[in-house]
């Protein structure tokens, strides 16, 4: 038995979130040999805590067919570090990368994927925040059934409350249900702003964003001074709302925010009473805009009456439903997104000092 037959057997090991094998992707850590003793510490640069199983399995089958390996012990640990946001803008103290959700228009499910996806990367082990950004409409103390006021230790910053294990700010935590914000632009940028730094986020791995709908100017004052890792886009496949999608994205690419990618929502109908599909609003929508912008297709999600109906409960459907197909959709898009940072380039800025200039 030597080390490059386990590397050998290591290279056809495949994470199918990645596509790589352990060895390119650089996911070993440490191999011990000893005797037939094998003992592998490997490490994942994204939150995939439902995948360690199916990993450590295939890893003890590949290593323990080595000629000379009589037993294989396997460590999995994730590690999720910080990446690179747009030129100028500053990372967030303890949130090392914010995810903005956000759609052209309104009414394609963007709150919901938002909520989901950030209870799916929970799910996968990463400690993941929420902001509700959309001052005019805040969906997230429904969605996460959170209703009381956040407190403030120093009279200047609140506590994030929060609701199925994360982290979450709203606007709506500080109003009554029924009071409209009658507020022009500048005071919906100035409360946002509020709520994202002046929040004390406890060491988060991710921070979702759920932007407020449009392409207007309170949209890309955010974009422009929220430190993004990265945007999702939400569609639904009509042309309608594709139309408006790629505003979105457009929006993004201008002030240098890299797309993940796009989630189709609504791409199919499924009858609650005798499971028949049909793609009402249409079909290949969010592929065919994929295609045209050069992005990924994160997932697709169908109009299922028990979406709507569980994140109206307060309980979305990964928390509500943690092991049916719909969630591991959620699931799958949540580890897309992160694999998807983790390609990014690092944040560097932490490792050089502050510089002054002063005159002497």
């Amino acid at each position: 038995m030597d080390l490059n037959s386990i590397n050998q057997a290591l290279q056809g090991v495949i994470d199918p979130d990645t596509g790589t094998d352990l060895v390119s992707g650089k996911y070993i850590k440490q191999i011990k040999a000893d005797g037939g003793k094998v003992m592998l510490n490997i490490e994942f640069g994204y939150p995939a805590r439902s995948q360690f199983e199916a990993m450590r399995e295939r890893v003890v089958q590949a290593v323990g067919a080595v000629p000379g390996v009589s037993e294989v012990s396997v460590q999995i640990e994730q590690r999720i570090v910080a990446h690179a946001v747009q030129r100028g803008v500053k990372l967030l103290p303890n949130v090392k990368n914010i995810i903005a959700v956000a759609s052209g228009k309104g009414g394609v499910g963007k709150s919901t994927t938002a909520v989901n996806l950030a209870l799916a990367l929970a799910a996968e082990g990463a400690r993941v925040g929420i902001l509700d950004a959309d001052i005019y409409g805040p969906s997230l103390p429904t969605m996460l059934g959170v209703h009381s006021k956040p407190q403030s230790q120093d009279g200047k910053t609140l506590e994030p409350l929060e609701g199925h294990g994360l982290q979450a700010s709203s606007i709506g935590f500080l109003i009554e249900p029924d009071n409209p914000m009658v507020w022009r632009g500048p005071m919906v940028t100035q409360a946002l702003e509020q709520l994202l730094n002046q929040t004390n986020w406890r060491d988060l791995d991710y921070l979702v964003v759920d932007m407020p709908p449009g392409t207007g100017d309170i949209q890309l004052t955010l974009a422009q001074k929220v430190p993004v890792t990265g945007a999702v886009i939400v569609t639904t496949p009509q042309d309608i709302a594709l139309l408006d999608a790629r505003k979105g994205l457009k929006m993004f690419e201008k002030v240098g925010v890299p797309i993940l990618g796009i989630v189709e929502n609504m791409s199919m109908h499924i009858c609650s009473n005798c499971g028949h599909q049909e793609p009402i609003f249409g079909a290949g929508g969010g592929e065919r805009m994929c295609a045209e912008y050069g992005v990924d297709l994160l997932g697709s999600l169908p109009l299922d009456i028990h979406i709507r109906e569980q994140a109206d409960a307060g309980q979305p459907t990964v928390v509500a439903d943690p092991n049916g197909p719909i969630a591991a959709v959620y699931r799958q898009v949540a580890r897309r997104v992160a694999v998807k940072i983790a390609e990014k380039a690092k944040d560097m800025t932490s490792k050089f000092p502050n510089i002054v200039v002063q005159n002497t």
